[in-house]
């Protein structure tokens, strides 16, 4: 059985929430502070967290990068805020979270989600095939899907798995534009309808600010109605 850890200071949508989960047969840890929240990840395995980022004892992002950076973990991290501006959406990415849901929010969307994340933990473990090629070219990037590192000019870039997971899209279809439903599909397996609008723009700004894809010459080109196209030849 799946257990999620709920941090949601709010009683009862904290109850609402744990009552549909368990009824959906997930086990749930529910509490309302971030120091609970370190203790019961410290000592029990969570596949899921749950997690508002206005807490009585602190920052749900800050937690989530205690999570990513001191704890060293890839669980599953979902934010659910009210804090809803583009400035906020990019902080919590930055921040580490692998999705991120806006309140109000209606049960249905989030067990939509929470379901997709799921599927995404089912299908890193199983087992999969070794990419023939160890590095990919492309200008000035080098790109080592095997080890999850990336180049640029021999210096390394530090990503994010969304940042990773966008690039691998791209680098794998090059040359192709790729609309905003197939990139959602392939970063999140989920249906574009549940994911917040700007979640592409966002994830497509903050790769192109890690790759340094800046001026008119971009690598990363929005065709307009269309989708996106990485521009650049890929060996």
């Amino acid at each position: 059985m799946n257990t999620i850890l709920l941090l949601e200071d709010e009683a009862a949508l904290r109850r609402g929430i744990r009552f549909k989960l368990e009824k959906e047969g997930y086990r749930v840890i529910a509490c309302d502070a971030i120091a609970e929240a370190k203790t019961h990840f410290q000592e029990q395995t969570i596949h899921l967290i749950l997690c508002d980022i206005t807490l009585s004892d602190g920052n749900g992002l800050d937690f989530c990068r205690y999570i990513r950076e001191e704890a060293h973990s890839d669980v599953q991290f979902l934010f659910l805020t009210a804090m809803d501006t583009e400035i906020d959406i990019v902080m919590g990415y930055e921040s580490g979270a692998d999705d991120y849901i806006t309140k109000p929010f209606s049960l249905a969307v989030l067990m939509s989600k929470i379901h997709a994340l799921f599927r995404r933990i089912e299908k890193r473990s199983l087992p999969h095939a070794v990419p023939e090629n160890p590095v990919i070219k492309s200008g000035g990037l080098l790109y080592y899907p095997n080890e999850m590192q990336l180049q640029i000019d021999q210096e390394p870039v530090e990503l994010t798995k969304n940042e990773y997971k966008l690039l691998h899209l791209f680098l794998n279809h090059p040359k192709q534009i790729l609309s905003k439903t197939q990139i959602l599909e392939q970063m999140f397996d989920m249906d574009g309808n549940f994911v917040d609008d700007n979640t592409v723009a966002v994830n497509i700004r903050r790769l192109r600010t890690k790759i340094k894809d800046t001026g008119e010459k971009r690598i990363i080109k929005n065709i307009r109605g269309m989708g996106y196209v990485w521009d650049c030849e890929v060996e």
